[in-house]
């Protein structure tokens, strides 16, 4: 897959993991479509070690486990950061 590929993958899994989880995520285009494109390196990392592979050499995974590792990623980012105002 080309850049351009990754870009519009990113980006669509990084919308729908948005819509999916609640909350008030401040991301904009480029956020979103990094938040998708990380999801698919964790969605691979997370299926590895589940599989029992080599998690060393994550690879990218479906977009299915895109969406799930960009949710997770949102998760761990509104516990982390969710209670600070920016006011």
């Amino acid at each position: 897959m080309g850049l351009l590929g990754w870009i519009i993958f990113g980006f669509f899994a990084g919308l729908i993991a948005r819509a999916v989880l609640p909350g008030n995520q401040r991301l904009g285009c480029i956020g979103t479509t990094l938040l998708g494109v990380a999801g698919a390196f964790v969605g691979g990392f997370l299926t590895s070690v589940w599989r029992g592979t080599d998690w060393r050499d994550p690879e990218p995974t479906g977009f299915l486990g895109a969406i799930l590792g960009a949710i997770v990623l949102l998760g761990v980012s509104q516990a982390a950061f969710g209670g600070r105002s920016s006011r």
